[in-house]
């Protein structure tokens, strides 16, 4: 009996449980929020594989056109396609404002200090910060990846170069394919090191 309150208390308790930062405060929790952080996390803070991304802090404008191209479908993936199906236009509007006034939390991951140095180097060469600005922070629909999950740098790298993600224009793609694994893993070490 006890379970089942809680479970019908949930919803009313859905915005005491997810993190929040002082400018989330002022964006609600959307009621769709709470299947999100089945795998991104609290707020998106802290996915649950290091293979997921971490929403909280990322651009509001990236967001929602992920989330856009998951439904139209110029990106695919198993578990996000399906979560977004049904959203409306209003309803990834209010997701991406969300999750973007959150506070990521601190990255545990500890980066190799001799990889994220020729990280930092292939960076540079190719010019990252162009599109992602100086420190990854991201702008508009380019995202934030300082700090982002290893494993998820090292999947969107290799899957812009095997084209298997495409919906970036070719920009991505054609730096990705300059990139060799040893490059790809020294540019994961150096951003999720940030």
């Amino acid at each position: 009996m006890r379970a089942l309150l809680l479970l019908l208390a949930l919803p009313a308790l859905l915005p005491t449980l997810l993190p929040t930062s002082s400018l989330a405060q002022e964006v609600a929790v959307p009621a769709k929020a709470a299947t999100c952080v089945a795998c991104h996390g609290p707020g998106g803070a802290k996915p649950i594989q290091d293979d997921y991304p971490r929403l909280a802090g990322q651009t509001a404008r990236y967001l929602y056109l992920e989330m856009k191209d998951f439904q139209e479908g110029r990106r695919e993936n198993p578990l996000m396609t399906p979560m977004v199906a049904g959203l409306s236009r209003d309803e990834m509007q209010e997701l991406a404002a969300y999750f973007a006034a959150q506070t990521p939390l601190p990255q545990a991951f500890v980066a190799d200090p001799k990889k994220a140095a020729l990280g930092k180097a292939k960076a540079d060469e190719t010019l990252c910060s162009m599109c992602h600005l100086g420190g990854f922070t991201g702008q508009n629909e380019i995202p934030v990846v300082k700090a982002q999950n290893f494993a998820y740098i090292v999947k969107q790298l290799k899957d812009f170069k095997a084209r298997t993600r495409t919906n970036d224009a070719g920009s991505m793609t054609s730096v990705a394919n300059t990139l060799s694994d040893a490059d790809i893993e020294n540019l994961a070490h150096y951003i999720t090191g940030l």
